[in-house]
């Protein structure tokens, strides 16, 4: 969910921007130049998520002489408790880990279709999508995969034991915190929390709102991390908290439930190899399909890379062409190529090829827009040989753990368990509900990504991780569905092209397109006047209003100090905090 709480701090930097802007180009706004908040420093560790109060459970997590990965955990579980609308136990995600060694390394933690999904389960007898139907209600859920996920990562790569990493959470929900103000906007403004009794009554405090100052207590969500604590993370799929969710799923209607404990005993998340590039010779290290979020994001910065954005200017017309034009061409093979790897060849080799950047990028015309009819998709073949939350964690021996989750809407499918606390996700408006038509977020998908059993949702999530000479640089991910991957190339350009520091890419306005719909979404006070003139007679189209866009967390390394440098998002004013 977006606030329009915005921080002056990004204000200023906006209407800097705005200020000086030219007709065609302006000159790059160098670090002195741009009025933007300095990141937060850290010496030995930094977190930097949405919730002050999570991050604090990650450094207090590595103060006990935890790693990235201990943290990282533990932060995604406080996150459930105190950001409940994105912060999940049943949703999935993404975690790109790479250690101080040099092994790097992603975990697919994905939500799953549950046995009982299959390709026309949203369409009536005329073949048309039922309206709502994979976004509302218990059908729109996919069997959950956060546990497993964090689990899997602490296990493998973790130095704590469950218990301790969990505990922190579990306080949290049964003696309560603070609300804070963009929780409250959260709670207040998510559309569908009404409509079922127990969210209702759980985080509406059926119709007294929460305000900001509030204690916020969750004891069935308490006890459900109590019983994760003494019996371990598989109780989520095999004990009471599992039996509760298919009770739950009862209570929806007649029949076999649509979500079983066999479905939840099945699930597993998996390790996969992450995805390798460079850019202007930094090494991109980030997240395979099932999410669509790393391969689209070489894929632009591939086509990018073959132009002077320095020379052009930050937020120029030419600069905001370019990356317009590279979304357009990365959104259309993402709709065409994309889907779980388990289930449909994804041509990776090839979309990621920069022989096949080089193809696309000779389609541009420096001086005119492309339309999305023109365009469709290419031939990667031939070159063979997406509400969410991000948090960034980096420890003192330089290891660091890049994770972005989500339910998918803001509240999931707006359903609390019964006796559990927690919130299920709509992931499965993450197929493609009706192959070719849109999703809720307006994204064209096609049969690579159509609905089946045991199959994971195509996803926009890019946790990423950027080195320099072979170290750490920064690391970065945002929320934000299709937005995502435009987000982190946005913010990996800034820094890179443009020389700003972490905070300052983070706070700088942002453009989105995704193919179809063929128009460009901008943030407010993002472009000038003369520059939206100039694009749109160039042949692009805008959106009737602008929006603001993710909620971007990161960390860089800061050169010869080696400090680390926290950058939080203003939009939902997020909070890093380091030691």
């Amino acid at each position: 969910m977006q606030s329009g709480k915005i921080l002056s701090a990004f204000l200023c930097f906006s209407l800097l921007f705005t200020l000086t802007v030219a007709p065609i180009s302006v000159a790059p706004l160098s670090p002195a130049q741009a009025a933007s908040r300095p990141p937060v420093r850290g010496k030995n560790g930094m977190v930097s998520s949405v919730s002050e109060i999570a991050s604090q459970v990650g450094v207090d997590v590595m103060k006990r002489g935890g790693n990235a990965v201990d943290a990282a955990v533990a932060v995604g579980l406080a996150l459930a408790v105190v950001w409940p609308s994105a912060g999940n136990l049943g949703g999935g995600g993404f975690m790109v880990i790479r250690l101080a060694n040099g092994k790097a390394t992603a975990i697919d933690y994905r939500e799953m279709g549950p046995a009982a999904a299959h390709r026309n389960v949203y369409l009536d007898d005329k073949g048309e999508y039922i309206k709502e139907s994979s976004t509302y209600g218990h059908r729109a859920a996919g069997v959950p995969g956060t546990v497993a996920g964090l689990a899997l990562a602490l296990e493998k790569y973790g130095t704590m034991k469950w218990a301790e990493v969990a505990e922190p959470a579990r306080k949290l929900a049964a003696d309560g915190f603070p609300v804070w103000y963009q929780l409250e906007q959260s709670l207040r403004h998510s559309e569908g929390l009404s409509r079922y009794p127990e969210t209702k009554r759980i985080f509406l405090r059926d119709g007294k709102f929460y305000e900001t100052g509030e204690i916020f207590r969750q004891p069935e969500l308490a006890a459900t991390f109590a019983r994760m604590i003494n019996q371990g993370p598989r109780e989520f799929y095999e004990g009471k908290t599992a039996q509760l969710i298919e009770a739950s799923m009862k209570r929806a209607g007649s029949g076999k439930p649509w979500m079983t404990v066999e479905d939840l005993k099945n699930y597993k998340a998996v390790e996969r190899e992450p995805l390798r590039a460079t850019y202007r010779g930094h090494e991109i290290i980030t997240m395979p399909p099932p999410s669509s979020g790393g391969v689209a994001l070489i894929e632009m910065l591939n086509i990018i890379e073959k132009y002077n954005l320095k020379e052009m200017g930050f937020g120029s017309s030419q600069s905001t062409h370019l990356k317009v034009e590279a979304m357009r061409r990365a959104f259309a093979d993402r709709a065409q190529f994309l889907g779980d790897p388990d289930f449909v060849k994804v041509p990776v080799a090839g979309l990621t090829s920069r022989t096949y950047a080089e193809k696309l990028a000779a389609t541009i015309n420096p001086d005119r827009a492309s339309t999305s009819e023109q365009v469709g998709h290419g031939n990667p073949s031939a070159y063979e040989s997406d509400e969410t939350t991000h948090f960034t964690v980096v420890d003192k021996d330089g290891n660091v753990a890049c994770n972005t989750y989500t339910l998918n809407d803001s509240f999931g499918n707006k359903i609390t368990v019964e006796g559990a606390g927690f919130v299920l996700n709509n992931e499965m408006d993450d197929f493609a509900p009706k192959p070719g038509a849109p999703n809720s977020y307006g994204l064209i998908q096609g049969e690579a990504n159509a609905v089946a059993a045991r199959k994971r949702p195509l996803s926009s999530m890019t946790p990423t991780i950027v080195l320099k000479d072979g170290r750490l640089w920064f690391a970065v991910g945002s929320p934000g569905g299709p937005t995502i991957i435009n987000t982190v190339m946005q913010i990996i350009t800034g820094v890179i092209d443009y020389g700003m520091n972490i905070q300052q890419a983070i706070d700088a306005p942002r453009v989105h397109h995704q193919w179809l719909p063929d128009t460009i979404t901008y943030e407010p006070f993002g472009l000038a006047p003369d520059v939206m003139r100039k694009l749109q007679e160039m042949g692009h189209r805008f959106t009737d209003k602008p929006r603001y866009m993710g909620d971007a967390e990161a960390i860089m390394i800061e050169d010869k100090t080696g400090v680390r440098l926290g950058g939080s998002d203003p939009r939902l004013d997020g909070k890093s905090v380091g030691y």
